[in-house]
């Protein structure tokens, strides 16, 4: 008799290469997943990287900040030494200046010219005075000019007086402190 097999097999096979299927898949998503969490924790791992830098960085850029600020202030303070130690120079330099200009008023005074009041206003001086003549007056003031001590003067007011005995003429004369010179080493 001829052997006749009754049973399922391929509906057995079907399931067989099913469940394999299914492990196939199964085992690909584990795969997948492992895959997945890999790159997720690799990329996590850069992204703590990169914070870190940028925290370090925040760190050194407050620090640097910080010492910015204080370069800032030595920068300032160094400016007002500066500024102090050039006004102290500047006293120095025109302490004698004024010695030397009432000085040189009396030298360049001709006879015939009498101060009554002499005012300074930084390097200005206004002069006023009486005089015999207005020829007085332009000597006197050829005479400032020349002196090294004066810059140009100008004359602003000349009045004659008239009295019963002889005339006289006031004036208002300015003229300029000329600059001290800056001797060799000096800055």
């Amino acid at each position: 008799m001829a052997h006749i097999n009754l049973l399922p097999w391929r509906e057995e096979r079907r399931q067989e290469r099913q469940q394999q299927f299914i492990a196939a898949i199964i085992a690909g998503l584990i795969f997948a997943a492992a895959v997945l969490y890999g790159a997720i924790l690799f990329a996590d791992g850069l992204v703590q990287e990169q914070n870190d830098r940028n925290a370090f960085l925040q760190r050194e850029i407050v620090v640097l900040d910080k010492r910015i600020k204080e370069i800032k202030e030595l920068e300032q303070e160094r400016d007002r030494l500066l500024a102090r130690m050039q006004v102290i120079q500047e006293l120095q330099s025109s302490r004698p200046k004024v010695v030397k200009v009432f000085d040189s008023l009396v030298r360049t005074m001709p006879d015939g010219i009498h101060l009554e009041k002499v005012v300074r206003q930084g390097n200005s001086w206004t002069l006023n005075g009486v005089a015999e003549s207005n020829a007085r007056v332009s000597v006197f003031m050829q005479q400032l000019d020349e002196n090294a001590e004066f810059d140009e003067s100008n004359l602003q007011v000349i009045q004659r007086t008239s009295t019963k005995e002889n005339a006289i003429r006031k004036f208002i004369l300015g003229v300029q402190e000329s600059k001290p010179k800056v001797e060799e080493g000096e800055i």
